[in-house]
């Protein structure tokens, strides 16, 4: 199929990417490159360098490669900016996403597969570990654009039949996790362990998140591509609460524990915990989480120390 991919020279991007032209798939991917790498990209896509906000190029891009199904990956990615700048982060996250459904209606477009956010888009709920029948209560521009997306999603499907799915994930780790920014918490204190620079964990360090690694995010969003009637949104996770504390204490196993846990203050916008229920995904699809979280640390640390120069 001819598929185009927001975001693909990203972290998950990269990777769905990879996978989809293992699977013999025509890709191209549109990439602006703010945190995308080319170091990322397959050589067998068909790379465009531009904006989803650009509604003429993205357009053209259209006309020009007609694609199939579109995965929405392209994103302002971190939580703080949109606390210090919701303006910028609904431009992008919102409009931008809008731009792109819009386009993708009026071409025709067989699915849209969105990367949402279960974290973010739910908030601090009481039902943990989280359903997608939970209200969401989101107390970030992130989390709302991300839901906002989700309910136009449901919008463009009833009133003009787009196909759609819309992925919530917990917090990806893995290979190629961008390691500046609030993005990736595990990547950020790789980088700086590496360097033997001293990790500062935000608050008490008892903030809970669901990890969850991006071989099996992206084994969802091709799952999702193969169910092309099926529409909704659906948790990626682990239903498994890990706390900062644990996840430093984890990753200075593999530092022999040289490491010391050092605190500063909490940081606005950030939930208390989020953890979420994969059932709904597992019953309709057969997807669920397969890499053990030690596992997936020691191949993260792998990666970071065979590519920290490029970072």
């Amino acid at each position: 199929m001819r598929i185009l991919v927001t975001g693909g020279a990203g972290f998950i991007g990269s990777h769905l990417v990879d996978k989809l032209i293992e699977k013999g798939h025509q890709t191209f991917v549109v990439d602006n490159l703010s945190t995308g790498k080319k170091e990322n990209l397959n050589p067998e896509a068909e790379f465009i360098q531009s904006d989803i906000t650009d509604s003429s190029k993205i357009e053209k891009i259209f006309e020009n490669k007609k694609p199939e199904i579109v995965y929405h990956l392209a994103a302002q990615i971190d939580v703080r900016r949109s606390v210090n700048d919701p303006i910028f982060d609904t431009k992008t996250n919102i409009l931008g996403s809008l731009n792109l459904i819009n386009i993708s209606v009026k071409h025709n477009v067989k699915k849209f597969i969105f990367s949402s956010s279960g974290g973010a888009a739910y908030g601090d709920v009481s039902e943990i570990p989280t359903s997608e029948n939970c209200k969401e209560i989101p107390i970030s521009p992130y989390g709302i654009a991300k839901l906002t997306v989700d309910n136009f999603l449901y919008y463009y499907h009833t009133i003009h039949g787009l196909n759609y799915i819309s992925l919530r994930y917990g917090n990806v780790y893995g290979p190629r996790q961008n390691p500046h920014g609030e993005a990736g918490v595990i990547g950020i204190f790789i980088n700086k362990m590496l360097k033997n620079e001293q990790t500062i964990i935000n608050g008490d360090g008892r903030q809970t998140r669901d990890y969850i690694f991006v071989n099996d995010v992206v084994e969802a969003n091709i799952i999702a591509l193969e169910y092309l009637k099926k529409i909704g949104v659906f948790n990626v996770g682990t239903a498994t609460e890990k706390d900062l504390n644990n996840i430093f204490s984890e990753l200075n196993k593999n530092f022999s524990n040289k490491f010391t846990m050092q605190y500063g203050p909490a940081k606005l916008g950030e939930q208390r915990r989020s953890c979420l229920n994969y059932s709904k995904i597992k019953s309709e699809f057969g997807w669920e989480p397969r890499m053990n979280f030690s596992e997936g640390i020691k191949l993260t640390i792998n990666w970071f120390k065979n590519n920290y120069k490029i970072l």
